[in-house]
């Protein structure tokens, strides 16, 4: 065999290894992803789960909080004007 032949055989079989490690690394990726996926459809489901058992229940008391702050935030300005008169009549 010529010179010319070993180098076209070893670029042969230089493709041929490199097609096969990417193919192994491809294989390797999807397993992983194939887990990963398994393992977010099981938080998905427990999310689920909670949300449905425990925080729906307590959406009605929320919202009764929250309109409470929303009270309490609209009095804070009357409040500051107030407490501003005070600071400035106080001796220093």
């Amino acid at each position: 065999m010529s010179t010319t032949h070993w180098l076209v055989l070893l670029s042969v079989l230089l493709a041929v290894v490199v097609v096969a490690v990417v193919a192994a690394a491809l294989i390797l990726v999807r397993r992983g992803l194939e887990s990963i996926a398994a393992g977010l459809a099981t938080l998905a489901s427990a999310l689920t789960t909670v949300e449905a058992e425990h925080l729906r229940p307590l959406e009605p008391a929320v919202t009764a909080i929250n309109a409470q702050f929303d009270t309490i935030l609209g009095a804070l300005p009357g409040i500051a004007s107030k407490a501003a008169v005070v600071a400035e009549r106080r001796p220093r």
